[in-house]
């Protein structure tokens, strides 16, 4: 396998994207054909006009997608989100403005309304230290936090909705010392310098005998480049190398694993978990990619490392968690289970039962930034959804934003929403083909928008514009 390609492969370990083993993770379609395909099942149980009406009923309106303000309209998620202790909130593209602002506003409901204390965020474990360092205790500039954690596969994080997020997020802390919100990463692509000394650190306190065992396993691990960088360097490294640097990660967390916790329990397993989230990082680069099993087994990997940790974080803070991740990784179901056999949200649902709520995202038309097949951010833009679609039949509902329940959804709505059909479920490359979803089977709870747009990229010059697909305007015909 190339160079080349081992980059495709593992970015799309690392992101949500279209893999296909050996061959570009996005290829650019001959002809809108080629973007949008027919539903794999029969015709819509009911008529479009029945499904409409029910979903009018059954749908609660959104007030707006933005931060701040009276959150009434929200209450009836309270019901449906119940007693979840982990609440995975999707978005239908890596980089659209309304997903990352709602979020912002439902993360601030949860928890002034549902005692919510942490958000938790598809990106490094690493990262999500300095974050909840800064939004915690004020350590360092966000600004630059962003900036240098945000790279390469993660650059998507790095827009000014996030740092509103985490300003917000430090702000609450100052006015709540003794309450605090938190920040989490889930992710593993990337293990910061801090993660290192974090483990070496408590070694040297409770275990200074063990030290320079740690330092001989660790040797010329700690990152000393950034983030893409590093990424970058591990992509181009021998298969047998990333065995090897795996084989020693594995080998401290066991030594570690056997050491007697002490009178400090919870520093011991605070140690235990980032020296878990240091060999998750090299056992996600461990996979030989050119082998499409392998490569497969990648890709479960990846998702059953970030509900581990989420559970893992949950369980020992005691914290309540609010999940951002795309669409499929929240979902119980994937959308393309050829290469991505078993998703995040159904690890979290083996592990918590109901005490994990998936939340997924719709969208009718609108802008979102991607990278294109020349490998160039740009910004694209996609008009109203095309017959024989989820969106197109959603968009008809009433309300401009809304949510519904798909659990509770009355028939024919409920029959309507067991179907799979086309759906947009866009990672961090595109073009890329829509994808045959069943919502109810995906998600509890559904969030459809009208419109979207790009979010704003920090750090970079704005993205060029490009039309993907314009549809024409919604007919009133089956949906």
């Amino acid at each position: 396998m190339t160079r080349h390609r081992i980059a495709i492969a593992l970015t799309s370990v690392v992101t949500c994207g279209a893999v296909a083993a050996g061959l570009p993770a996005v290829a650019a379609p001959a002809d809108q054909a080629a973007m949008t395909h027919a539903p794999t099942t029969g015709p819509v149980r009911g008529s479009a006009s029945t499904v409409v009406d029910t979903l009018d009923r059954a749908s609660h309106p959104l007030r707006t997608v933005e931060p701040g303000g009276v959150t009434r309209d929200l209450r009836p998620l309270d019901r449906m989100i119940g007693d979840a202790r982990v609440v995975g909130l999707g978005e239908a593209t890596h980089s659209s403005h309304e997903f990352f602002t709602l979020k912002h506003r439902v993360f601030r409901h949860l928890v002034e309304e549902k005692g919510f204390r942490t958000f938790a965020l598809e990106a490094p474990w690493s990262t999500g230290l300095r974050l909840n360092a800064y939004v915690l205790r004020g350590e360092g500039d966000p600004r630059r936090i962003m900036r240098e954690e945000f790279q390469r596969d993660y650059l998507w994080w790095n827009n000014a909705e996030y740092l509103a997020l985490v300003e917000w997020m430090r702000a609450y802390n100052r006015r709540h010392p003794d309450d605090p919100v938190r920040f989490m990463g889930d992710d593993f692509a990337w293990a910061g310098p801090e993660l290192y000394d974090e483990v070496t650190d408590y070694v040297a306190g409770a275990h200074p005998g063990l030290l320079a065992r740690f330092t001989s396993l660790y040797r010329g691990l700690r990152p000393t480049m950034s983030a893409g960088a590093y990424i970058e360097q591990y992509l181009n490294m021998p298969y047998a190398e990333r065995k090897e640097r795996a084989d020693r990660t594995g080998r401290a967390l066991r030594l570690l694993k056997r050491q007697a916790p002490g009178a400090d329990r919870a520093a011991y397993d605070w140690a235990v978990r980032h020296a878990t989230a240091v060999d998750q990082t090299a056992r996600g680069y461990a996979f030989d990619f050119g082998d499409p099993e392998q490569l497969r087994a990648a890709m479960r990997f990846r998702d059953s490392v970030m509900a581990d940790n989420v559970a893992w974080w949950a369980e020992h803070t005691g914290e309540k968690v609010l999940l951002s991740a795309h669409n499929a990784h929240v979902a119980y179901v994937p959308d393309d289970p050829a290469h991505y056999p078993k998703m995040q949200g159904a690890f979290l649902r083996d592990r918590l039962a109901d005490a994990y709520v998936s939340i997924g995202f719709t969208f009718a038309r609108g802008s979102f930034n991607a990278t294109a097949p020349e490998d160039e951010v740009r910004r694209f833009s996609l008009g109203p959804a095309g017959p024989g679609s989820n969106e197109r039949t959603l968009d008809r509902v009433r309300h401009r934003d809304y949510f519904v329940d798909l659990r509770t959804a009355p028939r024919p709505a409920r029959n309507w929403l067991r179907d799979a059909r086309p759906t947009r479920s866009i990672g961090t490359g595109y073009p890329e083909p829509e994808r045959d979803i069943a919502l109810a089977h995906s998600h509890d709870v559904l969030i459809h928008l009208n419109r979207v747009e790009a979010a704003h990229l920090r750090d970079r010059p704005p993205a060029s514009g490009s039309v993907a697909q314009q549809d024409p305007l919604p007919s009133d015909g089956p949906g």
